[in-house]
């Protein structure tokens, strides 16, 4: 029995007297409303305190009334979006529902509604750049309907511009969704993860708020609480988050429906998706992935935080930001142990100096680097490296390759090509003995790893560029290419210092013991 049903009972049960006198003061208190939210999760949700609400989970919950709800009694001017402008007109056609009457709304695009002093616009955000249609207009509600179909990027700009001008008024974003069903999703488990993510060395209970500001390298950084932090001499106020799932038998509307039904039938992986609202475990590989997620998470989970002790420092790898607005990323290597990435903001490390410092900071054992220049960023890097005496290598992905795959039927189309499947035969675990590469419990390297897809030309086996990948994710994959950089081009950097230092008098100390332990 739903709480819905149990007060309706206990109201029944209520002299009629006392059951008017109840009656009376309901509908005083939300006899103005055009819409009221469920009790349980969906009443949780609309007094949430957080600035940015992921509500959802299971199919049927009530995300899209959440929003459309908040938009008619909560705020004053709110954004409803949907990833394509084709897929507004279910939320267009239930705003209508629910304001009683097609008053004031203008159905030109994009849509909007004006019921007394509410002003809700519809929009959608096909591609990557159209939220910046957006940039200066103010809106105290954003609402995100499926929002795992949206591009992150896409999201922190929106959120960037959430603002009101009225004294007292809520501002606050809203971000209705089932789980992810592919890499492009995976994302919200990043930005979620003290909720969604069971790596999290420090997981919050439902509702639960944490907050967050935006460290200088781009990424997430949690804080203990809602007070403002100094970082670089700039004062960062942190924005709250929570989580807040949803389920079928919370909606009162569709509980007792068929629609139950609809869920069980549905094809895997929306099945676990919509139905189960599973958010580690939705999602389902893309057609031709490169790394299964299957081998990605058991590599995660043989990550141990001191596995670097049992091998000195093998390899490092570099991928450049050019000072744009992606970080670049430091991958460590420590024989199949990866240490957590180093992530520095693009504008910090445009400098060919400021870069190698960052890689000369963190290099250890005398480790070989290998920096990416196939984008034309890391010359400037190797130059310092090689002022300093470092030894490094140059990747460049677009040249030529002379390997086969291991079972030597395919040739490699480029060096990205064979970078990538030397990782993934790595990664398998079905070899001799098993994998012994260890991933550190990172949402966004698993992500980016998770990405790229293969496909086998008459060049040979060739994997999807980066540029292709940046316009999918919205953001670069820079973590995954570093990591796999690491490993192949890392092994033969390794290998020509060794067979440099073999040729000396003198040995060289750290790749004896690199040997040693290899």
């Amino acid at each position: 029995m739903s709480l819905l049903d149990e007060l309706l009972g206990k109201l029944g049960s209520l002299p009629e007297a006392d059951k008017k006198a109840v009656i009376a003061d309901a509908m005083a208190v939300t006899g103005h409303m055009k819409w009221i939210p469920n009790s349980g999760p969906q009443t949780d949700a609309y007094f949430c305190k957080a600035d940015v609400l992921l509500y959802g989970g299971q199919g049927g919950g009530g995300k899209s009334d959440l929003g459309l709800g908040l938009a008619f009694t909560a705020h004053k001017r709110s954004l409803i979006m949907r990833r394509k402008y084709a897929n507004l007109s279910a939320l267009t056609e239930r705003a209508i529902a629910i304001n009683g009457s097609r008053n004031g709304f203008n159905g030109s695009p994009p849509p909007l509604l004006r019921v007394d002093d509410k002003y809700i616009q519809f929009a959608g955000n096909q591609h990557a750049g159209d939220e910046e249609d957006w940039q200066g207009h103010a809106f105290d509600f954003k609402y995100f309907d499926e929002a795992t179909q949206f591009l992150q990027s896409q999201i922190r700009f929106h959120l960037g511009w959430l603002r009101s001008t009225e004294e007292g008024q809520r501002v606050r974003a809203v971000l209705g969704t089932n789980p992810p069903i592919n890499a492009d999703g995976d994302w919200i488990i990043g930005m979620f993860r003290p909720w969604l993510d069971v790596t999290h060395p420090k997981p919050a209970k439902h509702g639960e708020l944490r907050w967050f500001v935006t460290a200088p390298d781009g990424s997430d950084l949690e804080l203990d609480g809602p007070e403002p932090i100094e970082l670089e001499g700039k004062k960062l106020s942190p924005m709250s988050r929570t989580f807040i799932p949803a389920a079928l038998k919370d909606n009162p509307f569709l509980i007792n429906t068929n629609y139950q039904a609809n869920l069980d039938g549905l094809p895997e992986p929306l099945r676990s998706a919509v139905r189960d609202g599973n958010f580690m475990a939705a999602r389902q590989d893309a057609d031709f992935q490169v790394l299964p997620t299957q081998w990605l998470i058991e590599a995660q989970g043989r990550w141990k935080a001191d596995g670097y002790k049992a091998f000195n420092m093998t390899a490092m790898a570099f991928d450049p930001a050019g000072g744009g607005a992606d970080s670049a990323e430091l991958a460590r290597r420590h024989g199949g142990w990866y240490a957590e990435m180093i992530s520095e903001k693009g504008s910090e490390t445009a400098d060919g100096s400021k870069a190698a410092g960052v890689i000369i900071s963190h290099r250890r054992d005398s480790a070989p680097v290998v920096v990416d220049v196939g984008g034309g960023y890391g010359g400037a890097v190797t130059l310092r490296l090689k002022d300093n005496g470092i030894p490094h290598v140059g990747f460049n992905g677009a040249g030529a390759a002379t390997g086969h795959t291991i079972d030597g039927q395919l040739k490699f189309a480029n060096k990205r090509a064979e970078a990538w499947w030397r990782f993934r035969e790595a990664l398998n675990p079905d070899q001799q003995g098993g994998s012994v590469i260890a991933l550190p419990p990172d949402p966004e390297l698993r992500s980016d790893l998770a990405a790229p897809t293969y496909e086998v030309s008459a060049r040979g086996l060739l994997i999807e560029n980066k540029d292709d990948l940046r316009k999918r994710l919205g953001r670069s994959p820079g973590k995954g290419d570093a990591c796999v950089m690491a490993l192949s081009a890392g092994d033969a950097a390794v290998k020509r210092e060794l067979n440099k230092s073999s040729l000396q008098t003198t040995a060289n100390r750290g790749y004896e013991n690199m040997k040693k332990r290899r």
